[in-house]
């Protein structure tokens, strides 16, 4: 480890050496001159001339030969035109400016060198294989053959294609991108590539490994960044109309008045250094300001297109959503406690490898519940884990059996929502049910927004999920359309075929999105949560858990693309009017070279602008920042009201004449005015204000004001009913009206949170903590 840095200063310092020395050589020669010498500065500069041109001929000869043609040939002429006509000093100057484009366009591409090493790290090597006499043995994967049975312990990676031998839960993500665990039974096909997040089983193969899912995958990342064309250089585009136009120039000013000196003039003041200066330190600008915004770019042709992207392809998973299950709900029987409830299961869960029962651990500690230590614990893969907490007998994981009403409506309001449900019991019966989801993240819709803003025209979601689930987070976070259940295979087409149309932009973060970022002209990897495997084939990687850095990283992309040919097109407008000059003889070669470094200083100090400026999004203060962290921390007792609220309305539709449902009614509306609305109350005053500023104006809040009326009338409505109830009793004629005060504040009361966390809470940048 300790050996890294310094080979990376290595490296630095032979990107800088050759302008280093070039300059030091040139400022030799000028202190030579003012010391009265005359030959000796004329040969270092000479040297100078001639240390450039040699690489730079060279290079120019090796692109020619591919049939490529640039603005450097340009530069070529001219040191060979002043070696000619011995003005050494305009070759020098030229040799300098030559040298520092070469250099600062190698720092823009230093991190070039991104490969599909992580794919092929993560793909399995070996195989544990049934032996005929009932033993295991580990074999090298190619040794694996149709028909072997093979053992798949626990976290390990399916191996190759097969069928299960029993139950399992695995993570199909890396391959489909479906977010939740999926069961398979006994003689289902799995693919290899997934996780094995249960009990070990076993696997008939009926593959090999070469004809498998995941070495497709692998093929088809390494296909797709093999075939991927070179990046043309910004500068290079003018050549097709710059060089023809000055060698046209350079030559009727030496037919027409036979000086080849002025064709050297021509040729010196038409070295593209605003192209090979300006172009190149507006890109790095670029670089370094997505850089600091946690978005690291591989290279300047990549940041280049990054700025010229039309179209947009997002995977949902880990992109749009926060690629990780947690607890949205916990629901119980009639009667039932929440909070013992999710105790319970997160006890029981808490020795469990499974992703869900991470979720349900992490939401029980939220929530400060004391998790006790089970004993006798037991996991079925696919049907759940069981074990005693406080003497009890907790079951977590699937329904048995015909569930009672509530938990039907439960089962079936989760399908509808596209959520998971895992249920709870005991040896008495069914204690609740936690609901599940992989929740949009909050900056999600401002960032589609922002990225509509910054140019983007169309902007697609591709996924391996259920077309269920995949419509409903298009439809939270706005886009143009959406291709759900969709493979590796069918997203590299979709990409083939977006890119054929426009400039094309794919973000994803699994390992079943490697081959479309290697296809797509940028791809940009999820990096802070996604497979390292994504992230080598990408060119670009956010580095940060938030989807709104990729919206700064375009709009900088752009406004360093807008500054870079601002600067490209002033300085070759001005040199141009040099070349005329020149041609008439009224400009010498030095004096010309000078003059070009005039030039240069000019558009160098414009391109020095994309260092800053481009970004839509308006800071937001320190004090700002604590009074958002405040109330999104207080959201979390709000859903937890809205949650009893949602019970309790089930309550009063179900059994409005129960000797508990009058209770019930009143300690919820007793939270809501404890609770609910006081924050709503504090954020009027004190929240909303402070977002005037990064919001551009006082009327950004005025509809979530308008909403906060809403909320308070809704629950004046509520107790209203409750003080027209005396005896404890609901009238009948009542519920109807009550029943609609209540869901429709839940429906408000939940409408109002999710737009403050998207529209307000994801202005607060400091991480991904709310994701």
């Amino acid at each position: 480890m300790p050996e890294r840095p310094a080979r990376q200063r290595r490296v630095d310092w032979r990107e800088w050496a050759p302008l280093t020395l070039l300059t030091l050589a040139a400022l030799v020669g000028g202190g030579l001159w003012l010391a009265g010498l005359r030959t000796a500065p004329q040969l270092v500069w000479a040297a100078v001339t001639l240390v450039a041109l040699v690489p730079a001929a060279w290079a120019t000869v090796r692109q020619l030969w591919r049939r490529q043609f640039g603005v450097d040939v340009i530069a070529v002429l001219a040191l060979v035109g002043t070696l000619l006509v011995r003005e050494y000093l305009a070759g020098a100057v030229i040799a300098v400016m030559v040298s520092t484009g070469q250099a600062l366009e190698g720092y823009a591409q230093r991190r070039a060198s991104r490969d599909l090493r992580a794919l092929l790290e993560r793909a399995p090597r070996q195989a544990r294989r049934r032996t005929r006499d009932g033993g295991i043995e580990v074999v090298p994967l190619d040794r694996v053959t149709a028909g072997d049975r093979l053992v798949v312990g626990p976290g390990d990676v399916v191996p190759v294609d097969g069928t299960v031998e029993e139950s399992v839960t695995l993570d199909e993500s890396v391959v489909t991108g479906e977010s939740q665990l999926v069961t398979r039974t006994a003689g289902e096909q799995v693919a290899s590539g997934v996780v094995n997040s249960g009990a070990g089983f076993g696997l008939r193969a009926t593959k090999n490994a070469a004809e498998s899912t995941y070495a497709g995958i692998v093929r088809l990342a390494e296909e797709a960044t093999a075939h991927k064309a070179p990046m043309v250089r910004l500068a290079d585009r003018y050549a097709a109309a710059f060089v023809p136009f000055t060698l046209l120039l350079a030559g009727v000013a030496w037919l027409l008045t036979g000086q080849f000196l002025r064709a050297v003039a021509v040729l010196v003041v038409a070295t593209p250094c605003p192209l090979l200066l300006a172009t190149p330190i507006a890109i790095v600008a670029g670089l370094s300001r997505v850089a600091r915004r946690g978005v690291l770019v591989r290279d300047g042709g990549s940041l280049e297109l990054l700025g010229r992207a039309r179209t947009l392809l997002m995977d949902k998973t880990g992109t749009l959503t926060a690629g990780r299950p947690v607890a949205a709900e916990t629901v119980v029987a009639p009667g039932g406690d929440r909070d013992e409830v999710l105790r319970l299961a997160a006890s029981v869960e808490q020795l469990s490898p499974h992703v869900l029962a991470t979720a349900l651990v992490r939401q029980a500690r939220a929530r400060g519940l004391r998790l006790d230590e089970p004993t006798d614990v037991t996991e079925q893969p696919g049907r759940g884990v069981s074990g005693r907490v406080d003497g009890r007998l907790v079951r977590v994981g699937q329904l048995a059996g015909e569930p009672p009403e509530w938990a039907q409506r439960v089962r079936e309001r989760a399908e509808l929502t596209g959520r998971s449900s895992v249920w709870v019991s005991d040896e008495h019966g069914l204690l609740g049910a936690i609901v599940l989801e992989d929740p949009v993240r909050p900056d999600a819709r401002r960032t589609v927004r922002r990225l509509r803003q910054a140019g983007l025209r169309r902007l697609v979601m591709v996924t391996g999920d259920r077309p269920l689930t995949a419509r409903q987070v298009a439809q939270v976070v706005g886009v143009d359309d959406v291709i759900a259940q969709c493979s590796p295979q069918e997203k590299i087409e979709r990409v083939r075929d977006e890119s054929g149309r426009a400039i094309t932009l794919m973000v994803g973060d699994g390992v079943n999105d490697a081959p479309a970022l290697a296809e797509a002209h940028v791809g940009v990897a999820m990096g802070a949560t996604g497979a390292t495997a994504s992230a080598d084939v990408a060119d670009a990687v956010l580095t940060v858990d938030r989807l709104d850095r990729l919206a700064d990283a375009v709009e900088i992309a752009r406004y360093a693309r807008r500054i870079a040919l601002q600067s490209a097109t002033v300085g070759m407008g001005l040199a141009v009017v040099a070349m005329v000059a020149a041609a008439v003889g009224r400009l010498p070669p030095v004096a010309g070279a000078f003059l070009q470094e005039g030039i240069d200083v000019l558009v160098i100090l414009n391109a020095l602008r994309a260092l800053g400026g481009g970004l839509r999004r308006r800071e937001v203060s320190p004090q700002t920042r604590q009074l958002l962290d405040r109330y999104a921390g207080e959201h979390a007792g709000v859903r937890d009201v809205l949650a009893r609220l949602r019970d309790t309305a089930d309550l009063v539709a179900t059994r409005p004449d129960g000797p508990e449902c009058v209770p019930a009614l009143r300690e919820v509306h007793r939270r809501l005015i404890d609770e609910v609305l006081p924050h709503e109350a504090a954020e009027e005053q004190r929240l909303y204000p402070a977002l005037a500023g990064p919001l551009g104006s006082d009327e950004a809040t005025s509809t979530m004001s308008r909403e906060h009326v809403e909320i308070s009338r809704l629950v004046d409505r509520i107790g209203g009913h409750l003080a027209r109830q005396p005896d404890g009793r609901l009238r009948a004629d009542e519920v109807p009206d009550l029943l609609a005060a209540m869901y429709g504040l839940d429906a408000v009361l939940r409408l109002h949170l999710a737009q403050e966390e998207e529209d307000y809470f994801s202005l607060n940048a400091a991480d991904g903590r709310r994701q």
